[in-house]
């Protein structure tokens, strides 16, 4: 089945441009040009990929961004301007899994596309899975539904997002063990991501507000100071 993208721009040379190329690939484009459009569509609508800009009218991409994260967890790229490091910073907290910088190559979009479509797909590879059977991950409190990508702690079900996901897959299988920022950002964003260990922290500081008891003393996901994260 092919895969199903929403470009959302008010540029639309950059949306045009977007769709002719992903097309070419197999895959399905829907296109909208302000947020209002944008969120529309994505109620209406199971896409496998949201590439989101910023700057919209009607709603901005950082509202569409958090309003899309109520009810989905569908993987959301954010589109920003070139060197503008806080509006990377404000996507990844309103639930954006990734970011791509303007102006950018056409290729590299279609990699970074395909690459999380993979991740998304397939979730992390785990190394000793407790497993309820080929979709389910079980340890202690904590249950990993790989299908719908989401986690049930305790009975209460949490939603994710891609990332969030990968992080907790690749954590829960690796039981005590201590993964530096940079370890995290390979094996989850890979090695020619372009941020920084930011990110990480992004990601886990929401993580951790979604599935801890007190975010502030974490249960499941700790710190180990000066080094890095791991689960327990």
């Amino acid at each position: 089945m092919a895969k199903k993208v929403l470009v959302v721009d008010d540029e639309k040379l950059i949306v045009k441009g977007i769709r002719f190329s992903l097309e070419q690939d197999g895959m399905e484009v829907d296109c909208a040009y302000d947020g209002q459009e944008a969120l529309d569509l994505a109620t209406a609508n199971h896409y496998d990929m949201i590439l989101l800009d910023v700057m919209l009218p009607k709603l901005d991409g950082f509202e569409v961004c958090q309003n899309i994260r109520e009810f989905s967890n569908v993987p959301i790229v954010m589109l920003t301007a070139k060197g503008d490091d806080m509006d990377k910073i404000l996507g990844l907290e309103y639930g954006a899994d990734d970011y791509i910088t303007k102006p950018f190559n056409i290729l590299e979009v279609k990699a970074r596309i395909k690459a999380i479509m993979r991740r998304a797909a397939a979730g992390q590879p785990a190394t000793e899975e407790k497993k309820v059977d080929e979709n389910t991950i079980e340890d202690g409190d904590i249950i990993l539904d790989k299908r719908n990508r989401n986690v049930t702690i305790l009975g209460t079900e949490y939603n994710l997002t891609a990332k969030e996901f990968e992080m907790m897959v690749l954590l829960v299988t690796n039981p005590k063990v201590v993964f530096s920022r940079e370890d995290l950002l390979n094996k989850i964003w890979g090695p020619d991501y372009p941020g920084d260990e930011r990110t990480v922290d992004v990601h886990i500081r929401r993580l951790r507000e979604k599935i801890e008891p007190n975010p502030k003393e974490p249960k499941y996901v700790r710190t180990k100071w000066g080094v890095g994260y791991y689960y327990q």
